[in-house]
């Protein structure tokens, strides 16, 4: 498949999730083939963009990407199956939650760990203040395979645009594709440095009024702000010197 062969639009899609794809790889958020970024594709509510099963992310392109609907049916040609853990809960938000246009899951090793503490995320440094109030749990259930799950992992998350699967890891869900990035940039630098806060003593709680007061001042959440995309487009522009076989 070619350029041509999509709207503008879809194509557009296309090369932002693919660059998003080499980014994850670039900041070791990748997961072998596993793990999923879904992307709705404007003016097509009913069909996303999720990669390809069986390829490393630094595999992933434009065009390999594969095109499903919100019940999993492959849109087109593919020359590759996608994850059925994947599509899951992605197609579950996808299909019920309006705003939420971009999906993001990741198994980061200080992500998962914090999912593992029974207290969960500790709001006590300056990236996790910025997610007060916005974090849901959904306990574990084993390997994400099974569609009813979906719908639970849903009312799990609530309004939440974050959510830790207990045990397991933590989903984003955006409004946009540099908005999810941005909210998970927040979640793995909240759990790297609360891991390694934790083993060195006693942690300074932060004040409930100073918590809300971050996340009304986060650049994730207050609309005078880029939400992400310019961190995107720097990261962009590095994968683009590394390789730019991404837009293919």
């Amino acid at each position: 498949m070619t350029k041509a062969t999509y709207s503008e639009q879809e194509w557009q899609a296309r090369v932002e999730l693919a660059a998003m794809y080499r980014i994850f790889a670039y900041l070791k958020w990748d997961e072998a083939i596993y793990n999923h970024i879904s992307l709705r594709i404007p003016g097509e509510d009913e069909h996303f963009l999720i990669n390809p099963f069986g390829l490393h992310y630094t595999e992933v392109t434009a065009s390999n990407l594969v095109k499903v609907d919100i019940d999993g049916n492959i849109i087109g040609h593919s020359d590759w199956p996608i994850n059925p853990a994947g599509f899951t809960f992605h197609g579950e938000i996808h299909k019920r939650v309006p705003g939420g246009h971009c999906v993001m899951h990741v198994h980061t090793t200080l992500t998962l760990a914090v999912c593992c503490l029974k207290e969960g995320l500790s709001y006590t440094n300056f990236y996790s203040a910025q997610l007060y109030g916005k974090v849901a749990y959904h306990d574990f259930e084993g390997i994400t395979v099974h569609r009813d799950e979906g719908i639970r992992i849903l009312e799990s998350a609530g309004d939440k645009p974050v959510l830790l699967l207990k045990n397991h890891g933590p989903v984003v869900i955006g409004s946009t594709l540099a908005q999810a990035f941005s909210l998970m940039w927040l979640v793995n630098r909240a759990c790297e440095v609360q891991m390694a806060s934790a083993s060195m003593g006693e942690l300074i709680e932060i004040p409930e009024d100073v918590l809300n007061k971050c996340v009304r001042d986060s650049l994730n959440f207050n609309p005078k702000f880029g939400a992400g995309k310019d961190a995107v487009a720097a990261f962009t522009r590095i994968i683009e010197k590394i390789d730019p076989s991404y837009k293919e």
